[in-house]
């Protein structure tokens, strides 16, 4: 099983990416994580499109979910949306191709300092990503990060409910791979 990570934030001291990496670690996988940074392309716009074609990083993006089996992303809320390194990555592979995602089974995260853990965000996601042939199969939020986590989650209850969304991933995953060919 190969599984993309996707920390949805271009800070280098992303407590996004720290946890995609952590839930993708919790799956007996090959790990594919993606750092924003090396993603970096011109903000997207029609008229770019036109003068200079689409930039190869995009196309490299779009390969990477094309290679895996499942992706886990967790969202840095910036303003209640996705942070703008994300969403310019989102503008430029959607115009490679509609299905963005590839109907590749998900698991959306998210965390923050605060008591909602970036529920704002994650709901939004829920609700944008089928629109962008994504197959979100479970979803999470980690309050309050630095309380909550520490090489994991500390909280028994609070992990007892990420293994469950977890486990929607790998069902999902598996089902995948029972009926391809």
């Amino acid at each position: 099983m190969r599984l993309l990570t996707i920390g949805a934030s271009s800070s280098r001291k992303s407590i996004n990416r720290a946890f995609a990496i952590w839930a993708g670690q919790q799956f007996d996988a090959d790990l594919d994580d993606v750092d924003l940074n090396d993603f970096e392309m011109p903000i997207y716009s029609e008229d770019r499109q036109a003068e200079s074609g689409i930039p190869s990083l995009a196309h490299d993006f779009k390969s990477k979910i094309k290679a895996c089996d499942g992706i886990i992303v967790s969202f840095a809320e910036h303003n209640g949306s996705y942070t703008a390194a994300f969403k310019n990555i989102i503008d430029w592979v959607s115009v490679i191709d509609k299905e963005l995602w590839e109907q590749k089974p998900m698991l959306l995260l998210s965390t923050s300092p605060g008591r909602r853990g970036g529920k704002t965000l994650l709901e939004l996601a829920v609700n944008d990503f089928p629109l962008r042939a994504g197959r979100v199969c479970a979803h999470f939020a980690l309050p309050s990060f630095y309380a909550n986590f520490e090489n994991g989650i500390k909280d028994q209850t609070i992990r007892l409910e990420f293994d469950i969304a977890a486990g929607a991933l790998r069902e999902a995953i598996a089902a995948s791979a029972s009926t391809s060919y």
